[in-house]
């Protein structure tokens, strides 16, 4: 749990520090636009990580997920939960989320510590599959609302992020999330 604490308070600095001189880094690739008519019902609940670009506040952890629900004050609730394979434990952060502007774009600022927030831009959305940039093409993620995908979803995620700039020599796919044939 410190570890995740830790590393989620280092990754809202990285992202603090690399793309403003503010305490928020709220904006985005230039090749990533985000998803219009945007309906943030539709988006709460659970995802599972299916692939993400490396970084130290995710080092180590398989089979994560995040959870979005409302918050009180009409933020975002995030609950970010991960298998950390050295420590032989499930670890969690949670963070809060705000729309950047308008509702129904799907760009939205994160927190998981106190005045620092990071880009959250769903640039691509099919109700099933979401794919997620943070502030610079270093920060991607492909979540999914079950735990598996086909290849051929997968292969399109990656075409996708190629065409917007992403470098994916070093993309994560989680373990077990792609299918090895389109009918399993």
């Amino acid at each position: 749990m410190k570890q995740i604490i830790a590393t989620s308070l280092l990754f809202v600095l990285l992202l603090a520090l690399g793309g403003c001189s503010a305490l928020q880094s709220t904006g985005m690739p230039e090749q990533v636009t985000p998803v219009r008519s945007f309906q943030l019902s539709n988006y709460l609940g659970q995802w599972y990580e299916i692939a993400r670009l490396p970084h130290s506040f995710e080092e180590g952890l398989i089979d994560v997920t995040a959870t979005y629900s409302l918050r009180d004050d009409g933020g975002v609730r995030v609950i970010n939960r991960g298998f950390h394979q050295q420590d032989n434990e499930y670890q969690q952060a949670e963070g809060k989320a705000y729309f950047v502007g308008a509702t129904d774009t799907a760009h939205l600022k994160v927190s998981f510590f106190g005045p620092f927030y990071g880009s959250y831009v769903v640039f691509w959305l099919n109700g099933q599959r979401s794919y997620v940039s943070g502030p610079s093409t270093d920060y991607l993620w492909l979540l999914s609302r079950t735990p598996r995908i086909s290849q051929a979803e997968l292969a399109h995620f990656k075409q996708t992020a190629r065409e917007a700039g992403f470098d994916l020599r070093n993309l994560i796919v989680n373990p077990g999330s792609v299918r090895q044939q389109a009918g399993e």
